[in-house]
């Protein structure tokens, strides 16, 4: 810590502070929204499919972030942290005014809000981090989320366990997690962006104009492909883990305490112990070798999962997920940091996660209704071989990097 630079001692100490009530609001819109959905209000399969892809709906809009944050040249956790106050008083409205449709609305604004501002992180870790420690403090980060998360998800299971009628204080502490996060972002430092890549200076076709890094880069174009494959695959099948555990469909039925077992403490227990491990290999391993593992982890923690119902496949599937999440969700985060020029760093980044979003919003609701016509057991298998031909498309990539004097094109 001694060698850190101030502002990166500054960012450290503020990220770990938001990593907290962050945890509540990953573990709450994995799990805890879904079954208030489910077993509150008894969601039409539409309103379970727009809950969970409520995420991804904000990744599909973070690709007009940067032309914003451009235009109001503002510092990038400043205009993250207005965002992340508008999700608190959603969800502070769904927990006074608890219905349906204010539960929806709160998740689309609030869990969408806390993705739209992903390439202005991104950036951030850029800037305030140097590269060859910059996974190993963003895994720490995730590390105390990780916790935090695992801990509410066993405050909130045993809470609604014991009476579902609390789910409105549910709500209410979701709220007060999202303002906390708002006034650690507004501490961060950070600068306003000067990205390059609009072409134009209107908001909405400047946006447009960071696509054309797809057909310029080579390297970010198959990436790109090769994670619309895995996460697509992944996106299907995961919002699926509480309809599957919970729903009297597979008859498996467990209580919000042991849905929240496997779907929340287990994995991220896995997380806990791996993330610094993962760390530090992706400030040192070849990016795209990491991937290819981390996608195995994925297909066989799927197929797992979702092909038996015994407490072992349950928990062996829970475990391998947890793992490849582990270095997943950092290799998300901060892999346009490996391939992209420092000031195309949040352009790279909106278009990754727009492109997430496109496929988030797609991917549970084509989940949700072929659960109605095919076997969960064969998603899962439809899964697992998507997975392996995006680990496929990266083997050339691998190659091509290990190479000496690789150059973005």
């Amino acid at each position: 810590m001694n060698a850190l630079s101030p502002i990166a001692k500054r960012t450290y100490l503020y990220d770990r502070l938001r990593a907290v009530p962050q945890g509540m609001i990953e573990a709450s819109s994995s799990t805890f929204l879904m079954l208030i959905a489910v077993q509150v209000f008894d969601a039409s399969p539409l309103a379970k499919a727009l809950i969970a892809a409520s995420g991804n709906a904000g990744l599909l809009a973070s690709l007009w972030i940067v032309p914003i944050a451009e235009r109001v040249h503002r510092p990038g956790m400043q205009i993250a942290a207005a965002v992340t106050a508008a999700g608190a008083l959603a969800m502070l409205v769904a927990a006074l005014l608890p219905g349906l449709p204010t539960l929806l609305a709160a998740s689309v604004i609030g869990v969408g809000g806390s993705m739209l501002i992903v390439p202005l992180l991104t950036a951030m870790y850029q800037t305030n981090y140097d590269p060859r420690s910059r996974g190993r403090f963003v895994s720490r980060t995730f590390v105390v989320r990780v916790g935090a998360a695992a801990l509410c998800a066993e405050v909130f299971g045993r809470m609604l366990t014991a009476n579902l009628g609390l789910f409105r204080w549910t709500l209410g502490a979701i709220a007060a997690a999202f303002a906390a996060v708002a006034f650690c972002l507004w501490r961060i430092p950070s600068q306003p962006l000067q990205s390059r890549a609009s072409t134009s200076k209107h908001w909405f076709t400047g946006a447009l104009g960071a696509l054309r890094f797809v057909a310029e880069d080579r390297t970010l174009r198959w990436t790109l492909a090769s994670w619309m494959l895995m996460g697509f695959a992944n996106l299907m099948m995961l919002p699926l883990r509480v309809e599957f555990l919970a729903s009297p469909r597979y008859g498996i039925m467990l209580t919000p305490q042991q849905v929240a077992l496997y779907t929340v403490l287990i994995p991220n227990g896995v997380r806990l112990v791996l993330s610094p491990m993962w760390g530090r290999l992706f400030d040192r391993m070849n990016f795209f070798a990491m991937r290819i593992v981390l996608n195995a982890g994925f297909a066989l923690g799927i197929a797992s999962f979702f092909t038996g119902t015994s407490t072992l496949g349950l928990v062996l599937g829970s475990v391998l997920v947890g793992a490849a999440a582990a270095g997943g969700e950092l290799a998300w985060n901060l892999w346009v940091t490996k391939i992209a020029p420092p000031d195309r760093v949040a352009d790279y980044m909106s278009v990754h996660t727009f492109l997430t979003g496109v496929r988030g919003v797609i991917a549970p609701t084509l989940a949700f209704q072929l659960t109605q016509t095919l076997p969960i057991g064969v998603l899962a298998f439809i899964a697992a071989g998507m997975i392996a031909l995006a680990s496929a498309l990266l083997v050339p990539e691998m190659r091509a990097s290990l190479k000496p004097a690789r150059h973005v094109q």
